[in-house]
């Protein structure tokens, strides 16, 4: 049984950079991970996820509207909490809010250009990347993924990196018929086999298939080459995850929220 790396150490990378060009209803006011659900950015809600599993050292990847993810963090007390302010000498007292654990959170911000694809991304923040294993994600998609799990299943399998696999869900309703006649009407059918979900981890061997090119993307040649060298490995998961991609996945989401069935608050 190999011993599990200390969470609270492995940096936590997460792609910021990106203009959400899919949901503009929102991303043209906002950068995509500030966009909300239930008054919190999205980029909030993953950060949680992370924390729950003990994960407090953060590497925001940024560039798209990169000042309004700054000001967010720089500014979060102000955003997030009660406080009284004395007009006089223009100094907030903030008021203390029981299990309130952001204040642990060590974020590193990178501007990594604007046109900048994921791959060259990570490798514009490879030197942040300071441990035997880091995780990575992307800021528009959430779920319930057991992240101590997924640290283990990558520590002992000795993969390079290991990427989640979900159950995507079909943006179309899916018919099961007999003939002419519909039996039945699937309006979110799973769509079978595994995609990937993101939320991966990698050892620092991986940084040689990355570089800061502005042309590099993860999903193309990094993770193409990865597999084919037969270092890559997915962990299944069988839960909840979606991807905020579209408006309507932004009001389904937000829907959960407000309903207070939201899988992915397991904090």
């Amino acid at each position: 049984m190999t011993d599990l790396p200390d969470p609270s150490e492995i940096p936590v990378v997460i792609l910021c950079g990106g203009q959400g060009t899919r949901i503009r209803e929102a991303s043209e006011r906002l950068p995509k991970p500030l966009i909300d659900i239930g008054g919190r950015p999205i980029l909030w809600h993953i950060m949680k996820i992370y924390e729950t599993y003990g994960f407090r050292r953060f590497v925001l990847c940024l560039r798209y509207k990169a000042w309004d993810i700054k000001e967010y963090f720089l500014r979060y007390r102000e955003n997030s909490g009660d406080f009284t302010l004395n007009l006089g000498t223009g100094i907030p007292r903030f008021h203390e809010v029981a299990g309130c654990s952001e204040g642990d959170f060590e974020i590193s911000f990178v501007d990594t250009g604007l046109m900048t694809g994921t791959g060259g991304r990570i490798g514009r923040v490879a030197h942040l990347l300071d441990q035997e294993h880091f995780m990575l994600t992307y800021g528009d998609g959430i779920g319930n993924v057991d992240l101590t799990s997924l640290l283990k299943h990558h520590v002992d399998s000795g993969d390079i990196g290991t990427v989640t696999g979900v159950h995507p869900t079909s943006r179309f309703g899916e018919l099961n018929t007999s003939g002419s006649q519909v039996l039945e009407f699937a309006e979110k059918p799973d769509g079978g086999g595994f995609v990937s979900g993101g939320f991966f981890a990698f050892r620092r061997e991986f940084l040689p298939y990355v570089s800061s090119d502005t042309d590099l993307f993860l999903e193309a040649a990094p993770l193409q080459n990865l597999a084919r060298d037969g270092g890559l490995g997915v962990f299944g998961h069988e839960g909840f995850w979606m991807g905020m991609d579209t408006y309507r996945e932004y009001v389904a989401l937000n829907d959960m929220w407000a309903e207070n069935r939201a899988p992915w608050k397991v904090w």
